[in-house]
C-alpha cells in the first residue's frame, strides 16, 4: 500500500507538514467520551422504561457500538509501509457507520461529493 510517509519532514505552509498521514485520535474528542461513558447506562434505562417492547432498534446500539471501536487500533489495523523512508504505520480500522461516526460521515459525504461532480463530468 503506497501512502504517504508520517515520518518528520521539513514544514509546509502555515507550519504544518504537507501529505504527512496523522492517525486521528477520537478517544480524545468529547462526543467519544461521552458516549463511552453513558451507553451502557442509557440502553439499560430505554430497556426499563417499557420492557415489554424493543425500545431501541439493534442498528441504533449496533452503530453506537461500532463509533466506540472506530479509529481505535486495539479493534484492528492495517499497516503500511513507506517506500520511500522504509517507516512503517498503523492505519486504524472505521467504522464506515452512517449518522453516528463525524469521521466516517465527513468521509462518506467527502466520496458522494467526488461521486456527483465526476457525474457532472461525464454528461
Amino acid at each position: 500500500m503506497s501512502m504517504p510517509c508520517p515520518a518528520p519532514r521539513a514544514p509546509g505552509p502555515a507550519g504544518t507538514a504537507s501529505g504527512v498521514y496523522q492517525r486521528r485520535r477520537p478517544e480524545r474528542t468529547v462526543s467519544y467520551q461521552a458516549v463511552q461513558e453513558h451507553l451502557e447506562t442509557w440502553l439499560a434505562d430505554q430497556r426499563e422504561a417499557d420492557p415489554q417492547r424493543v425500545p431501541i432498534p439493534a442498528y441504533v446500539e449496533r452503530d453506537l457500538r461500532r463509533y466506540l471501536e472506530c479509529g481505535i487500533l486495539a479493534y484492528g489495523f492495517a499497516r503500511a509501509y513507506c517506500e520511500e523512508c522504509g517507516h512503517d504505520f498503523l492505519i486504524a480500522f472505521s467504522c464506515k457507520g452512517r449518522g453516528i461516526c463525524p469521521s466516517c460521515n465527513t468521509r462518506r459525504m467527502a466520496d458522494d461529493c467526488r461521486d456527483a461532480r465526476l457525474q457532472g463530468c461525464r454528461s
